[in-house]
């Protein structure tokens, strides 16, 4: 159905190899995750796929692309921002922001109705003046789910769809996803969303310092592969001890030997060229390597950061939360204290990160604790023309110290002082997390802390947050998250916040009543 040829995708900024060699037929039935770190090429494979002038400005491509004459529908991974002074209903009936109003699409305007309502959006947004900027990021999401739905490709490549996704979407994601009758490549950081789809993954690594690249192809799901993963490396890894042991323990025997032989009869020149051909053999031999791997990053807090129990860490109450002058949610209240960890669940578009900033305004006053903010907007607080180092120069802390604490949270020398506008969203998120590492923070506010950082990279950060002894305060979706970080989960709409069991928080559940 669609065929990937001996394709090469290669960094034109320093000739890094994101894509080496890669071939792949993607088949009916076939639901593939690429998986990989931040920065190994993930969305610039689909974007070849897709359109290759799309990645032609910054990257090198060799390879081939057979279509089939299939239709293929793409979801990029941020929508244009051209279209956000547009009206909602204009994105169905233009082709691009620049474009005329094609007309006879209104014909569609029934089918577009029943397509807002499979995902969630209120045929509200139709209205001759809301505009795209109005929707939140999880809208936006939806809105382009809606017009691929439209469109009715044979072919679907989803570049983190799950982006800013409620549970709620998440799960009808997850089922549009399994039944769909046409193929899907798609990019996820979601592991449940991996978990539930996938029933093959393309896996792309950088190797020796980012100065290589592979890639592993595998029919089989997400969990499966990566059981199957670390089977392979730890008996790889355990060969390869084994090998090297019983090689240096055979050449230190030969060399006692040696010696024996030399000491007691010099002369004996057919039995030292027997011991010497022994040695070259040895020499020769083919030793199993370990596995060579992307390696995992390597970061924590420090142990004895924390918030004493019983801290009042925020008292919030607030007659309305408002975004201009609508209201999102009427008494509003919220009380933490150290050092619980706490999320905040709820429908996209309820108002939860205009909540967040709201928390973040009363608590970065406070001179009793450390904070540390994660927006959902990195630009907020990140300076995209600044260098990535630079952000992170602490006092106390020299350059080589910092550098050592990049390489570890795997940052190559050039993505040390590249712009920040220059990074990927993960590398964004991984530049905070330092920051907050480094300033000893007691206290996380974090809206969406995973939603860019890779599969494989989550684990380890969702532990690194288990056992911070200091006070979180969050949002997500990111189910794994809830369900292993957090202690207490509340549920936010025009109602309020209600504290509601994990269990429900993690399935998405809204409560029926907002008694508190």
């Amino acid at each position: 159905m669609l065929e990937l040829n001996h394709v090469y995708l290669i960094l034109n900024q320093n000739d890094r190899p994101l894509v080496k060699d890669f071939s792949y037929v993607l088949s009916p039935g076939d639901k593939t995750a690429i998986i990989g770190e931040e920065g190994n090429g993930k969305s610039t494979l689909l974007k070849f796929i897709y359109d290759s002038s799309l990645v032609e400005n910054y990257c090198t491509c060799k390879g081939t692309v057979i279509t089939n004459n299939y239709k293929i529908g793409y979801l990029q991974q941020f929508l244009d921002s051209k279209w956000n002074y547009e009206p909602v209903l204009n994105y169905f009936l233009k082709s691009s922001p620049e474009a005329e109003v094609d007309y006879e699409k209104y014909n569609l305007f029934g089918e577009i109705l029943k397509i807002l309502a499979k995902v969630g959006l209120s045929e509200d947004v139709l209205e001759d003046n809301y505009l795209i900027s109005y929707l939140s990021g999880g809208e936006k999401v939806k809105l382009q789910l809606c017009k691929l739905l439209l469109e009715k490709n044979d072919v679907l490549l989803l570049d983190e769809p799950t982006n800013d996704l409620d549970i709620e979407t998440l799960s009808w994601l997850e089922k549009f996803i399994i039944s769909a009758k046409q193929p899907v490549i798609f990019v996820s950081h979601d592991e449940t969303l991996l978990e539930n789809t996938a029933n093959t993954i393309i896996h792309l690594e950088q190797l020796k310092k980012k100065s290589d690249s592979s890639y592993v192809i595998a029919k089989m799901g997400y969990k499966e592969y990566v059981e199957t993963r670390l089977r392979k490396i730890e008996n790889q890894n355990q060969q390869a001890g084994n090998e090297l042991r019983n090689y240096k323990a055979e050449i230190q025997t030969l060399k006692q030997i040696k010696s024996k032989v030399q000491h007691a009869n010099p002369g004996r020149t057919n039995r030292m060229n027997s011991l010497l051909a022994q040695e070259k053999k040895l020499d020769e031999r083919t030793l199993t390597h370990k596995a060579d791997i992307e390696e995992a990053i390597n970061i924590k807090f420090h142990s004895d950061i924390s918030i004493p129990n019983g801290k009042t860490v925020l008292d919030l109450e607030l007659d309305d939360l408002r975004v201009g002058n609508k209201v999102l949610a009427k008494e509003v209240s919220l009380f933490v204290q150290g050092p619980e960890h706490i999320v905040i669940v709820g429908q996209n578009g309820a108002g939860k990160t205009t909540l967040v900033k709201s928390i973040y305004n009363v608590l970065k006053t406070r001179n009793d604790i450390r904070l540390g903010y994660m927006p959902q907007n990195y630009s907020d607080i990140l300076n995209e023309k600044q260098k990535a180092i630079d952000f992170l120069r602490v006092e106390n802390f020299s350059e080589s110290y910092i550098r050592t604490f990049m390489g570890n949270m795997k940052f190559t020398s050039d993505e040390m002082f590249s712009l920040i506008q220059e990074l990927s969203g993960g590398q964004k998120a991984k530049l905070l997390l330092m920051k907050m590492i480094l300033n000893d923070c007691n206290v996380l506010l974090l809206d969406e802390p995973t939603r860019n950082l890779s599969p494989l990279s989550n684990p380890i950060i969702r532990n690194i947050l288990t056992n911070y002894q200091g006070a979180i305060i969050s949002v997500s979706h990111d189910r794994k998250y809830i369900n292993e970080v957090c202690q207490k989960a509340y549920w936010f709409d025009e109602r309020g916040l209600v504290q509601i069991n994990i269990d429900d928080a993690v399935k998405g559940k809204k409560p029926k009543t907002l008694s508190k």
